[in-house]
């Protein structure tokens, strides 16, 4: 029988496919973009963080992985939007949820965590991505990058680190489930693999949770004492 690609990636199952293929994607990217950050904390001088953002910005295949990424947000968020559509359009009465259920609430909330997480991005590209791009911030040595990271979470603009902290709440839970759901659909879903994603996407979802609220709160704890 011969396999009809056009007709797989139209299905429900090759929406889900898709999604999950590139939600795992955004997960790698997370873990790299944590680490280079977390060199901004290990390193006070900045030296470190600063050559691996110029590594990140002059290499011809990361400025290419730029639209990858790009497009892996673009395919995750389009499907991730209507597969919620076509369930509530296909049950628009959710079933009774018993109390005993295990079905978590980030499970059940996915589209939820994820427009927020959306619209926490979107000011995240705004403080650092649009700055560096569309302004003259970098280029008229103002400032460097590891001053503008600096300067997004000190005391003067406590807000932005209040609205981060709650953001990596909210990118945990949407990670939790995440991460297991794109497991199990492509393929890793009998019950012995099952618990070992739960645990795996649990301790995943902390890492980046508490990664990225250390950068915060330290930045934030070295602007009180400046």
């Amino acid at each position: 029988m011969k396999f009809d690609m056009a007709k797989f990636f139209n299905s429900s199952v090759g929406k889900k496919m898709i999604m999950s293929l590139s939600g795992l994607f955004l997960i790698v990217f997370l873990v790299v973009h944590l680490s280079i950050n977390l060199l901004a904390v290990f390193d006070p001088s900045g030296e470190a963080f600063l050559k691996a953002a110029e590594f990140m910005e002059e290499n011809p295949l990361i400025k290419i992985m730029q639209f990858v990424l790009a497009a892996g947000f673009i395919l995750h968020i389009f499907y991730g939007t209507w597969l919620t559509y076509q369930n509530r359009k296909t049950r628009p009465v959710p079933y009774a949820v018993s109390a005993k259920t295990d079905v978590s609430w980030s499970s059940q909330n996915m589209w939820v965590t994820g427009a927020l997480v959306l619209g926490f991005l979107t000011l995240h590209l705004y403080n650092y991505f649009y700055k560096i791009e569309f302004t003259d911030l970098i280029e008229s040595g103002k400032m460097t990058k590891f001053d503008l990271l600096k300067s997004i979470f000190n005391k003067e603009n406590w807000p932005y680190s209040v609205l981060y902290l709650s953001w990596f709440i909210l990118l945990a839970l949407h990670l939790n489930h995440s991460l297991q759901s794109g497991f199990q659909t492509i393929g890793l879903n009998n019950q012995k693999w099952i618990k070992r994603l739960k645990w795996i996407s649990s301790i995943y979802a902390l890492i980046i949770a508490i990664g990225f609220s250390t950068i915060t709160i330290y930045f934030f704890v070295q602007s009180l004492n400046n």
